[in-house]
């Protein structure tokens, strides 16, 4: 009855496979949090309660969730991230993110891949994938898991148990799962990212710009000529796939790295608030405390609190 429960909502005959995964992942999550795992792209995700909205950053991946729900919201839109769904991201986004549904019985559980668009742009010329006419160009999307992607997967937690075997065939069954995204429900997505000289690679480009140089001032003009689009251009499209303006981008970034710096490395406050590009200490404050709901100390003494106690 209680995995009847869980898997309701996928098709009978993928349930044995969704049962399998969830035995084989759980070892992997003896607690709370994110958990590496033998292959290097593969981590699994657990929560024994439900959790406040929290601002994160993720990263081009495929998940799946096996128990609970989260709540994932990237500008206007909530995406419940639960069994029986997937989801994919295909650039580096700022979201906020909850665990909705948990409890130490059944704990949120959920396993990511994370993958490179390169090795994407490189299976392209072998994929026949969906045309993108009428996709939407967010680069944050689920949709129903299938066979086809379940199957991959499964075999590559199966390898985590002869870690001997991974550097060989690991590569293979990643490049199948790409494979079957590729020309699965959100291949047209994933494609228009991956494509060079497209709209959705410009953007990308722009991503990854942003992310190298987040400390910089930000001239919006020369962030455009660095991926060949014009101002206004850049502006529509990078807000189509972010769902905020290349400055929100940045700022988010400076912010997620700000808190890093405070928690890892103890910085104090006006030394992180300079490393990561502001010059006043009060208005990194001020927009910390706006993004977090705490000013920066406070969240960081709330944060090694609640990692004791998990």
């Amino acid at each position: 009855m209680q995995h009847k429960l869980l898997y309701e909502s996928i098709p009978a005959h993928l349930q044995e496979y969704c049962e399998e995964l969830t035995a084989r992942i759980e070892r992997y999550a003896p607690g709370e949090g994110t958990h590496d795992t033998p292959w290097g792209s593969l981590t699994v995700f657990r929560a024994d309660s439900t959790s406040t909205p929290t601002c994160t950053l993720y990263e081009p991946s495929f998940g799946i969730a096996l128990r609970g729900a989260k709540q994932i919201v990237l500008g206007q839109e909530a995406l419940v991230f639960e069994p029986g769904r997937y989801l994919l991201t295909s650039v580096d986004l700022p979201v906020l993110a909850q665990v909705s549904r948990a409890q130490p019985d059944e704990p949120c559980l959920c396993l990511k891949i994370r993958y490179d668009l390169q090795r994407v742009r490189e299976l392209l010329p072998e994929v026949r994938a969906p045309r993108a006419s009428a996709v939407s160009s967010r680069g944050i999307a689920l949709s129903t898991v299938t066979g086809d992607l379940l199957d991959p997967v499964l075999r590559l937690v199966r390898l985590l148990e002869t870690p001997q075997d991974l550097p060989v065939l690991g590569p293979l069954l990643e490049r199948e799962l790409l494979y079957r995204l590729l020309t699965g429900e959100q291949g047209a997505r994933l494609a228009q990212i991956a494509t060079a000289g497209s709209q959705g690679h410009q953007i990308t480009r722009a991503i990854q710009w942003l992310r190298e140089h987040y400390h910089r001032p930000l001239r919006i003009d020369e962030l455009a000529a660095q991926v060949n689009m014009s101002t206004s251009s850049l502006h529509h499209h990078f807000r189509a796939v972010t769902a905020v303006s290349p400055l929100q981008y940045q700022k988010q970034l400076r912010l997620q790295e700000a808190r890093r710096l405070l928690l890892a490395e103890r910085c104090d406050v006006a030394t992180a608030a300079h490393r990561v590009g502001y010059e006043s200490p009060s208005q990194f404050s001020r927009e910390y405390s706006r993004h977090f709901g705490a000013p920066p100390l406070r969240d960081v003494v709330r944060l090694r609190v609640e990692a004791n106690v998990a």
